[in-house]
């Protein structure tokens, strides 16, 4: 949901004091700009890879990202990727950027960088790391269009009177890592946005939003709700859902869903 448009990670040691610029997310993950996460201890398996999970707002805040980073971090652990969670934009510089395959935006809103950060991000994608986008990430950074091309589409709007509806999503590329384990029509329970452009043209398009099944879609007969493309050097996968807690907690598919986006924007699928 949106209101409006235009609208860290320092060494996590047990008792160690925060270093200025530093603060503590939800799951008491301490993040700082251009410092390391700690390495796996004596004994442990290296990660596959790395992910730095981004969710700072700057409009609507959704109550769901608690519950998507705890879920996130859950899935790494499960699946042999480490991730780093932040709130913190003063991370994105090119020497804490690089230490990460890919970074999820997860229902960033508003205007979230500064003209640095813009510059370090651009350069992390053009050396070809990965992006992934969840739910609000569209409705994130209208006034930079570069990233309006990197995420695929901008929000424009969504059902109210409930905003939350069930509706049926129509999986068309079933052979992409997001999707090959969904269902042809995979109907779930999520907020569906309306966007201000059909990306269909510049983002390969994996599932759209059957707006026969549900009231206040506006993209009529060719609604994306999950896409991904190579942009600029990079990977960008982007995906709709993830509105909910729910989504996070009771819907292992949707999980899945995310692990494959998440995997094939690292490189790893």
């Amino acid at each position: 949901m949106s209101l409006s448009k235009g609208f860290p990670v320092v060494l996590a040691l047990a008792g160690a004091l925060l270093l200025a610029g530093g603060c503590a997310s939800e799951e008491g993950t301490v993040a700082e700009a251009g410092s390391a996460s700690p390495e796996g201890t004596a004994g442990e398996a290296a990660p596959r890879f790395r992910v730095l999970v981004f969710s700072k707002t700057e409009g609507f805040r959704h109550a769901s990202i608690p519950t998507g980073k705890r879920a996130l971090q859950q899935l790494g652990a499960e699946h042999g990727f480490a991730v780093d969670t932040t709130e913190n934009a003063a991370v994105f510089t090119s020497d804490s950027l690089s230490r990460y395959d890919a970074v999820v935006f997860l229902s960033t809103t508003g205007n979230v960088f500064n003209r640095a950060q813009q510059e370090a991000f651009t350069s992390y994608i053009r050396a070809g790391g990965g992006f992934v986008g969840v739910h609000a990430a569209a409705d994130t950074e209208y006034d930079w269009p570069w990233y309006g091309d990197l995420v695929g589409a901008y929000f424009e709007g969504h059902p109210s009177d409930p905003n939350v509806r069930t509706a049926t999503v129509r999986v068309t590329e079933r052979t992409h890592p997001s999707t090959r384990m969904l269902p042809g029509r995979w109907e779930r329970t999520d907020e569906w946005y309306n966007y201000d452009a059909n990306p269909r043209g510049s983002v390969e398009v994996l599932a759209t939003v059957d707006e026969s099944t549900y009231e206040g879609g506006t993209m009529v007969e060719d609604h994306p709700i999950v896409w991904k493309h190579q942009y600029d050097g990079g990977r960008a996968w982007y995906t709709g859902g993830g509105h909910t807690k729910e989504s996070f907690t009771s819907e292992p598919r949707f999980m899945e869903h995310l692990l494959g986006g998440i995997e094939w924007a690292a490189g790893e699928a």
